[in-house]
């Protein structure tokens, strides 16, 4: 790498300023500051549509190492506001690596910085909370870019859905032909798969920010996917005739969007429904229940939640900055059934009544460990159940 470099700067909302060495593009932005504690992955991060509206800071302390590839990408492009690490890669090194992450986020117009203390920035949004910020390469002043963090958009109240989702629904044809009957390898197997259901159910996905690797999950566990966009009816979804709902993750208030819970009540008594983050607290909403916003949320890839009615405990991987409150859903008919050992939020939750379950954290593992996978199964099974008659 160049011993020259041009100055970047990151600033917080309270007054923090933080500089570095610009990389990716010429720009000045601004949103919520977050950090990941992924040891790998940051391809799969920053395409990742749930970090819409915010600049996301690694805790891995050297990121860039093997480049960035078209096949490991989670949306047509980042999605992320901004990227903070500590050290920039120089060497870009593995046969996969189409281009450097300097070379891709120039690409996609999205500003980096590298050379900054990010234990620094970590702790201090651990102490404080998630904050507004200004990511800029431009070579403004701190005092210039705190002002404009100051200003700008707060994460609660909005609806950044809108910004993500598909547009019309669509068939998913992500997978190659080959790889729609692929043998399935559940968790913790590596012998003697059991191979791809050969009947498969219709699933009606919706959109609201969903990583590609999550639709390739439905499809290798048995379901034909059609993906909505988060705007579609209840209706919309009857004419194509599914036999399930998925509701995926996405990013913003979960609060703020009450055109997509009337949608999901209004589905509720008819198919059996997953849900995954923000899916989750959609359900949360659907039923009568609220979320609140976390102090500086779960984003990783070594969350460990414990399901309270089986004592197992996964490792997960999570982004998501708001949870639900469990007492908003004790008299709706939820049953919390899982929760986070390291705060005790909610994880998980299923209707009491209804083929209804859903989980925060992210089961497609795109990044992280594979743990929860077997939830593609469950859900699989509770819709040949209920085709059945027997649920």
């Amino acid at each position: 790498m160049s011993t020259s470099f041009k100055q970047g700067v990151l600033a917080l909302e309270d007054g923090s300023v933080f500089y570095g060495r610009a990389f990716g593009a010429e720009r000045t932005i601004s949103g919520e500051c977050v950090f990941n504690t992924s040891m790998t992955g940051y391809q799969e991060i920053l395409t990742d549509p749930s970090y819409f509206g915010q600049v996301v800071t690694m805790t891995a302390v050297q990121i860039g190492n093997y480049g960035v590839n078209d096949e490991d990408a989670e949306d047509d492009m980042p999605r992320v506001s901004g990227f903070v690490v500590r050290e920039l890669s120089p060497i870009v090194s593995n046969w996969r690596s189409h281009m450097s992450v300097d070379a891709y986020l120039k690409k996609y117009n999205i500003p980096g910085l590298d050379g900054v203390d990010t234990r620094a920035i970590t702790k201090k949004l651990r102490v404080t909370g998630s904050m507004r910020c200004c990511l800029s390469t431009l070579g403004i002043s701190g005092e210039e870019a705190v002002g404009i963090a100051r200003t700008s958009r707060d994460m609660a109240g909005s609806d950044y859905v809108k910004f993500v989702s598909c547009k019309e629904p669509y068939p998913w044809r992500g997978d190659a032909p080959e790889n729609h009957n692929a043998a399935y390898m559940p968790a913790g197997t590596t012998m003697n798969a059991p191979a791809i259901p050969v009947k498969k159910f219709r699933v009606a996905a919706f959109d609201y920010g969903a990583k590609h690797t999550i639709f390739r999950k439905l499809v290798r566990h048995g379901f034909e996917v059609w993906v909505f966009p988060a705007t579609a009816t209840a209706a919309q979804v009857r004419e194509h005739r599914p036999d399930a709902v998925f509701l995926s993750n996405g990013p913003g208030d979960p609060a703020a969007l009450p055109y997509i819970h009337k949608t999901v009540n209004g589905l509720l008594e008819e198919f059996p429904i997953f849900g995954i983050c923000l899916g989750h607290q959609i359900i949360t909403h659907a039923i009568g229940g609220t979320t609140f916003k976390l102090k500086f949320g779960h984003r990783g890839g070594n969350q460990p939640v414990k399901n309270i009615e089986t004592g197992r405990v996964l490792i997960t991987a999570q982004n998501h900055g708001f949870a639900t409150d469990p007492k908003s859903i004790e008299s709706k008919g939820a049953v919390v059934t899982e929760i986070n050992l390291n705060d005790g939020t909610v994880e998980g939750l299923r209707h009491a009544r209804l083929p209804v379950f859903s989980v925060q954290y992210h089961p497609e593992a795109a990044p992280g460990p594979n743990d929860a996978d077997p939830l593609f199964v469950d859900f699989y099974r509770m819709v040949e159940a209920r085709k059945a008659g027997k649920i």
